[in-house]
């Protein structure tokens, strides 16, 4: 396919992919669920799973695949706009992100991380060994140490963009429950990429891998925090004018996202880790600006085609037999238990009120697209099989479709306005 047939269908991609998440998107939210959530779901309805399967022709047209190199032919364009979208979202989360709130509730804030990741990743790590000893979801070249590995890991995933968009969908940014969720959010996350690097290091037989992965990641945060964000705050005085970003002010700020998603990509964590940290080192006169010219690109656009590559791959069709959805209930018992319960208890341990440790409970456990991307690498490197991709798929959609209408039952959809009140501040649209 030539590149001027790829730039002329992409055009069509977005067309096509922005309408449906807007249709979608009105039938959603009479059930209470935010756009995000029509996204995803209408990411998965575009691939095979239903669009596929009712017109497979027609699907394949619009989003052709190439059995040559196992991948879309149009990946050329719509994969780097989707990251593009992801990680600009990401950095508006990170400018948005109150650090303030998170030192005056660190002791929660680490509580609920680490039930986030040990819970869920040592129920996933017995599930995974039983399901390596009693059944054949994971292909024979992978090891017990890898499967258990691998599941537990993916257990401990948090839907990280997916959660900053619903915390910012129910007014919840700056809040005590949405700074906390979203804290707890992205260390859980940056600690399951960890473990997925050690998964592939093992796979492969390359410790390097991970090795370079945590390191690496370790000294791009003491990097930023230390170096970058004094420097920026030092050139702040020349990249505003009148209290006004100027556009070298908003290149320098865009210049810092890119290469700071450039980084941790390269080293095997996702570009939304380098975006998010970017964003939050940013110095607030800077971030102001930069989040009004920036958000709306991001999210009507970009963002919408993250969603979209995503469920290309997605085949719910798989989980065809009982024994496949007992499993994929066997898995739900296990990421419910592990990241939600889990959360809520340790919210209320550290002396987080009932209402407000139970909607960070409800907060965390969804999983969103972050683990659709996790299982996704676990299916193409052969790790698990196609069985226990779709249950894991189910799981993931289930978790996050919960999130939304089962916070405004038990916590009440007036939270946020509360919180705000009784603090003085306006509440976040």
């Amino acid at each position: 396919m030539s590149n001027l047939h790829l730039a002329v269908q992409f055009f069509l991609q977005i067309a096509v992919i922005l309408l449906a998440c807007r249709a979608v998107g009105l039938i959603a939210r009479r059930f209470g669920q935010p756009q995000v959530v029509a996204e995803m779901i209408t990411g998965v309805l575009l691939g095979p799973s239903l669009f596929g399967w009712l017109a497979p022709g027609l699907q394949g047209a619009l989003f052709p695949w190439d059995p040559t190199q196992q991948t879309r032919d149009t990946q050329s364009y719509l994969f780097p706009a989707s990251q593009l979208g992801l990680a600009l979202y990401m950095f508006i989360v990170g400018m948005e992100f109150r650090v303030d709130i998170v030192r005056r509730e660190l002791k929660s804030s680490v509580a609920v991380s680490m039930a986030g990741i040990v819970t869920p990743f040592v129920l996933g790590g017995l599930l995974g060994w039983a399901m390596f000893v009693w059944t054949d979801l994971f292909p024979p070249r992978t090891t017990l140490f890898e499967a258990a590995l691998f599941l537990g890991a993916s257990m401990s995933i948090t839907a990280f963009p997916m959660l900053a968009r619903i915390i910012h969908f129910k007014g919840l940014a700056g809040t005590r429950m949405g700074t906390v969720a979203i804290g707890a959010g992205a260390i859980d996350d940056a600690s399951a990429w960890c473990l997925l690097a050690c998964v592939l290091a093992s796979f492969d037989g390359n410790v390097q891998h991970a090795l370079t992965n945590i390191g690496g990641g370790g000294a791009f945060l003491l990097t930023m925090l230390v170096l970058v964000r004094p420097f920026l705050r030092w050139l702040s005085r020349w990249l505003l004018v009148d209290d006004s970003l100027t556009e070298t002010g908003l290149v320098v700020a865009l210049a810092t996202m890119a290469l700071s998603a450039w980084f941790t990509d390269m080293i095997g964590l996702h570009a939304v880790f380098g975006a998010f940290v970017a964003g939050a080192v940013v110095p607030r006169a800077v971030a102001r600006d930069t989040i009004e010219r920036v958000q709306p690109l991001a999210v009507t656009l970009l963002l919408p085609l993250f969603f979209t590559y995503s469920g290309l791959n997605t085949r719910i069709g798989l989980l065809n037999t009982p024994f496949l959805w007992l499993m994929c209930g066997l898995v739900m018992f296990a990421a419910v238990a592990g990241k939600g319960v889990a959360c809520w208890l340790a919210a209320r341990a550290t002396g987080v009120p009932q209402r407000e440790a139970l909607g960070i409970g409800i907060l965390m456990n969804a999983r969103g697209l972050m683990e659709l991307i996790i299982i996704n690498i676990g299916l193409e490197r052969g790790i698990i099989s196609e069985g226990l991709f779709a249950a894991l798929v189910i799981m993931a959609v289930a978790t996050t479709l919960m999130a939304s209408p089962i916070f405004d039952r038990l916590v009440g959809k007036g939270f946020a306005a509360d919180a705000n009140r009784s603090a003085g501040t306006p509440v976040a649209h």
